[in-house]
């Protein structure tokens, strides 16, 4: 009985060092070919699928392998889209079995993103309604199939990236530029698979605005699930250039005629998701202020009048800060704000403030009879809100006030 248990025994010992031995001399002939493939055709093979996936010239320095299996990609370029010096690829072998995607680490090394934002038809409005959403690059699809590719990043970072959106809907013709430099990014199970994963990632990155400004800084952390559009997430951005930003919100807040300087502002939002509904419950608030200084023979200006007189009703309301709180409802697959979110929040706080309502009124009474007979010529030039939650004074007054507004 002893004889027949130690010769299957010898048997499954030999079996299983015949497979190892088989899958070492596998492995060993498929590493060979990468390493000899990889400077000959790897090169070609990766700058055609980067072609053919964006619809751009792709230009690539060289892809070397590194034992034991990782693989290094030198000086990609991918045409006003995408540039990195070097970008680190660990895949995943067991990926190789399962006919998916699989990398346990892709590391990009000083990576630059090119963001473009356009609009078809320009409005005298598309500054203050424009709406601020990941900027998409337009791409011929045309003869192109989804081949359905499952894949999963195990873990995904970025090494003093840049990222330039460019918006040629606001300002003037050169548009808008907001660069975020200096990003750091570590993001763990990001994947395009019909599963439940929880992703977690930390952003952090600097900003900087024109020559001689402090730059912003702007950190988010949290995590998502792609599958079931959950999220839990924290963006804060500190040191925001209200003027460099003022092309945004120009046709309702002139801020050279308000003769404002410098405006920082420092923004906080609390972002949770639930099935692709997500809200965010935001506040900014203005931590600092600069007005240019008027020579003596300068008069104040109403615009500069008004905005005085609203920080003062802000600062009356909230203990001397000048701040404003608001919640706003997206889709996880499309997220979208707006400037509009933003003013109709100032609005709201301007007309539900007692304080201000009567601050407001007797400041009004005190400006030049010009402006009271109609100098005022739209009710952009306070808020409409301003306006109708300022007045207390008796219902003539305020009858008498509405009408030269619509002159």
């Amino acid at each position: 009985m002893g004889v027949p248990c130690l010769r299957a025994g010898a048997l499954e010992h030999n079996m299983k060092k015949k497979l190892l031995v088989g899958l070492l001399i596998f492995f060993a002939l498929f590493l060979s070919f990468v390493y000899l493939f990889l400077p000959f055709k790897g090169k070609d093979l990766v700058v055609n699928k980067l072609k053919f996936l964006t619809g751009r010239d792709v230009a690539l320095g060289h892809i070397n392998y590194i034992p034991p299996f990782k693989f290094k990609i030198d000086n990609l370029n991918i045409q006003g889209l995408f540039k990195a010096d070097s970008i680190l690829i660990s895949p995943g072998i067991e990926g190789l079995f399962s006919g998916k995607f699989l990398c346990n680490e892709i590391n990009f090394i000083n990576p630059e993103i090119i963001c473009e934002k356009k609009l078809p038809v320009k409005t005298e409005s598309a500054a203050a309604d424009l709406l601020i959403s990941p900027a998409k690059t337009v791409i011929s699809t045309t003869g192109r199939k989804n081949n359905g590719l499952n894949f999963m990043f195990r873990r995904i970072t970025v090494s003093n990236g840049k990222i330039d959106i460019i918006d040629l809907t606001a300002g003037p013709e050169e548009g808008v530029k907001i660069t975020i430099k200096d990003i750091s990014l570590n993001l763990t199970n990001i994947h395009k698979m019909p599963l439940s994963v929880i992703s977690n990632f930390d952003f952090k990155g600097s900003i900087p605005w024109e020559k001689g400004r402090n730059e912003g800084v702007i950190a988010a952390h949290g995590w998502i699930d792609l599958f079931k559009k959950d999220i839990n997430a924290v963006l804060k951005i500190e040191g925001i250039d209200g003027v460099y930003l003022s092309p945004y919100y120009s046709s309702w807040i002139d801020i050279h005629k308000a003769r404002i300087e410098y405006a920082k502002l420092d923004f906080i939002s609390n972002i949770h998701g639930l099935n692709n509904n997500v809200s965010a419950q935001c506040h900014l608030e203005l931590s600092d202020i600069v007005f240019k200084p008027r020579l003596p023979e300068e008069t104040q200006e109403k615009e500069e009048k008004i905005m005085h007189t609203v920080l003062d009703i802000f600062k009356s309301a909230d203990q001397g800060k000048v701040s404003v709180d608001f919640t706003f409802k997206t889709k996880m697959d499309r997220p979208e704000f707006g400037f509009q979110i933003i003013k109709g929040a100032l609005e709201d706080k301007i007309a539900n403030s007692k304080k201000s309502s009567r601050q407001l009124t007797e400041d009004i009474i005190l400006l030049p009879a010009s402006i009271l007979q109609g100098a005022v010529k739209s009710a952009a030039d306070i808020s409409k809100a301003v306006i109708d939650g300022s007045f207390a004074v008796g219902n003539e007054f305020k009858k008498a006030l509405q009408a030269s507004f619509k002159k």
